[in-house]
């Protein structure tokens, strides 16, 4: 028999990446840094969140959240995981081969040329 948590409701299971203790361009951060937002992979999802639409989130993506409203589960002994809700996802890292202007929507810009122009 195997023990999981299954989030209820509007939320979703994220397992914390590793804090970094330095910054990409060398700045290192004191101990007590406070950043307001955390990296994470969901490693599960309500199945009310599975169901709406309007979230367009899936199992192992990468997210961007805020943890003031996040609950942490003691379930791993190494492993730090959070009942996040849905709206302190700020954000979901996606990759794609072309690359898009920031502030630019995915569906926009795809477009081809015809061989009038």
């Amino acid at each position: 028999m195997t023990d999981y948590v299954e989030p209820l409701g509007m939320r979703v299971l994220i397992r914390k990446d590793e804090s970094r203790q330095k910054t990409r361009g060398g700045i290192v951060l004191p101990d007590q840094a406070e950043i307001p937002t955390i990296t994470g992979r969901i490693v599960e999802i309500s199945a009310q969140v599975r169901r709406n639409e309007d979230f367009p989130i899936r199992k192992y993506d990468k997210v961007l959240f805020h943890p003031k409203n996040t609950i942490p589960v003691d379930f791993e002994p190494d492993n730090v995981l959070f009942v996040v809700p849905v709206e302190d996802i700020v954000a979901v890292f996606r990759r794609s081969e072309k690359a898009r202007p920031a502030g630019q929507p995915a569906d926009e810009g795809d477009e081809t040329l015809s061989d009038e122009e």
